[in-house]
């Protein structure tokens, strides 16, 4: 016998994904069911259930690597993916990955470097591009906030130091960790790297302002400056 397509409308209320989370919350729900209400309807015989499990599928069932993700890549790669679902994708993975960092802006300190990665890491961890982050920390290493310095290309970026110290004292900073990724996974630094700390350590001196580390984010790993000594043999240059 063979199988025959049934649309979520005309299952039972208690196992349509949006009637499911409705009487029982979100929490109970699979991520494709998740995925499911976001698509909201399927395609071509396939059911928005179907349909998630299938993309996610697709991607390993990992949502990191679908957050890699474009808008055109999903409608492009998926028949029947049209603006509307590819968009609420891609936002709904971009929202995700700005609120993460909220739960370690509840910890009131940075004292490691462990710490500054694992607050920083879902800023970048899913992008195919650089980025330069600053936490600004205040004397007792409270973290005040952080920012996106600036973003470049697949294997730079270009920082402005003025730029940074301006947003330092205009956040009343007293200590900065600075960040970026390295979207191969390669932790080393690079040439530039080692220039471009040089260069923050040492204007931090002038303005008393304390360049703790410099952290690089890779894959689900990080290179910690401090760590390893680098920081203070190129301060010593």
């Amino acid at each position: 016998m063979n199988d025959v397509y049934l649309p979520i409308h005309s299952w039972a209320e208690d196992e349509r994904p949006r009637e499911k989370m409705l009487q029982k919350g979100a929490s109970v729900l699979s991520i494709n069911e998740l995925f499911a209400v976001l698509l909201r309807s399927g395609v071509n015989g396939e059911s928005a259930l179907e349909l998630a499990r299938r993309i996610l599928t697709d991607n390993g069932n990992d949502l990191n690597e679908l957050a890699r993700r474009g808008v055109r890549e999903l409608m492009n790669t998926y028949k029947g993916i049209g603006l509307a679902k590819a968009t609420a994708l891609v936002a709904a993975m971009e929202l995700g990955r700005r609120r993460r960092p909220e739960k370690a802006a509840f910890t009131p300190s940075v004292h490691y470097s462990r710490d500054a990665y694992l607050y920083i890491r879902s800023f970048m961890e899913d992008l195919e591009h650089e980025e330069f982050w600053v936490i600004y920390l205040s004397h007792a290493n409270h973290i005040k906030g952080c920012g996106c310095l600036s973003s470049g290309g697949m294997n730079s970026t270009v920082i402005d130091v003025r730029m940074l110290f301006r947003t330092a004292l205009e956040r009343k900073a007293t200590n900065i960790i600075v960040a970026h990724n390295h979207p191969g996974g390669n932790l080393k630094p690079s040439e530039y790297d080692k220039v471009i700390t040089r260069k923050i350590y040492q204007g931090g001196k002038l303005l008393d302002i304390n360049l703790y580390d410099h952290i690089i984010v890779g894959g689900s790993s990080y290179y910690s400056f401090a760590d390893e000594g680098s920081l203070t043999t190129l301060a010593d240059k």
